[in-house]
């Protein structure tokens, strides 16, 4: 029993970390996609687009971040604390 509980235990690390490992990873998509809306509105501005155009970027941005923002809140209220060590026998 002992045997089949800790590979059980194993293979559950392993999946969350994987999965942790793929939120963060989707928060830096989404971070980076954000800097590089940012940089592009730059671009735009400069370029000589109007202000209607640049509203719809910024707009673009904000929901960017808070898409980000929820996930992040996501996936730390769904992030069980880490379990105390069992105690030595």
């Amino acid at each position: 029993m002992s045997d089949t509980l800790d590979a059980e235990i194993a293979t559950l690390t392993t999946n969350v970390s994987q999965l942790t490992t793929v939120d963060q990873s989707a928060v830096a998509l989404l971070n980076g996609l954000s800097q590089q809306l940012a940089a592009a509105i730059a671009a735009a501005a400069a370029g000589g687009a109007t202000a209607d155009q640049l509203q719809q970027l910024n707009n673009l941005n904000a929901s960017v971040a808070a898409q980000t923002g929820d996930l992040a809140a996501a996936v730390t209220a769904n992030t069980p604390a880490s379990p105390a060590p069992p105690a030595t026998p």
